[in-house]
């Protein structure tokens, strides 16, 4: 498999597992960089390869009076600020073409949500960036799909391609993650990362937004680590019941040191690293 280095020590396609964890939406500036000060520093006390993520804009939100977030000026001054003070790459989504140069100048990771993942502009902007590309499955594709994907970004020139489980639809509101998938997409020739959170949403449940299963969160990511998967992704919130997005689907900051230590176990015992 080939690797994917990211920045500041950080690569997808080692033994060892990349962490991509941080609030669903950037609620406030405080908000943020308080949550990404309690995730670098559990990072650097289990010695593990951390990327920090947050959304700037929740441009696919259920309803029109749902919070987005700051919108992308006051968005990207504020991961700029995080990357900085905490010396951590960052992940953020992108939706339309315009925003990839732009977002690229801050963001060591460009996001394509899965809504967009064949959205051939898109995809081939972030490319041309030369940014880390995370592509999320769409909940619509089979893993199998992902091939022409990657074929739109590599036409690019750009090979820095991660391939992101969240879940397929089964059915209306529900999805399911498939293990399969970690599988087939690890054959394409990209690192895979689990999206434990999204993977047990429950998109538009609630009628005026999504609702979630989150307490299946850790399940998901302990069962896909087993597959070998290179990285776990998950929304993390020090109070996930007033998260401003997918609080359904949010861990709490407080039981993350204790899954990811389960899920370090099971990483190294699966990929032959214990002594």
């Amino acid at each position: 498999m080939r690797k994917v280095i990211v920045d500041k020590g950080v690569e997808f396609g080692e033994n060892d597992l990349v962490f991509i964890a941080g609030p669903c939406v950037i609620e406030s500036r405080q908000m943020a960089i308080d949550l990404a000060k309690k995730l670098t520093a559990l990072a650097g006390k289990l010695g593990v390869k951390y990327i920090f993520k947050a959304s700037f804009d929740k441009a696919n939100r259920t309803s029109v009076d749902s919070f987005r977030g700051p919108g992308l000026d006051k968005g990207l001054e504020i991961l700029s600020e995080i990357r900085s003070t905490f010396n951590v790459p960052v992940l953020t989504d992108i939706h339309e073409p315009w925003q990839c140069p732009i977002v690229a100048q801050v963001c060591d990771v460009l996001q394509i949500p899965a809504f967009l993942a064949r959205q051939t502009d898109l995809v081939i902007a972030a490319g041309e960036t030369g940014a880390v590309i995370n592509v999320k499955k769409g909940q619509f594709m089979a893993p199998e799909d992902m091939a022409a994907v990657i074929g739109k970004i590599k036409s690019t020139g750009n090979s820095r391609i991660t391939l992101c489980e969240r879940g397929a639809s089964f059915g209306y509101r529900n999805l399911v993650a498939d293990m399969r998938s970690l599988l087939i997409m690890r054959e394409l020739g990209c690192p895979v990362v689990i999206d434990a959170t999204h993977s047990v949403q429950r998109p538009g449940g609630l009628g005026t937004g999504s609702g979630g299963d989150g307490k299946y969160a850790p399940a998901i990511a302990r069962a896909a680590v087993a597959t070998g998967v290179d990285g776990v992704f998950m929304e993390t919130h020090v109070n996930p019941k007033v998260a401003k997005s997918d609080a359904a689907n949010a861990i709490k900051f407080a039981e993350v040191e204790k899954l990811w230590k389960q899920l370090i176990e099971i990483n190294s015992i699966v990929k032959g690293m214990k002594k």
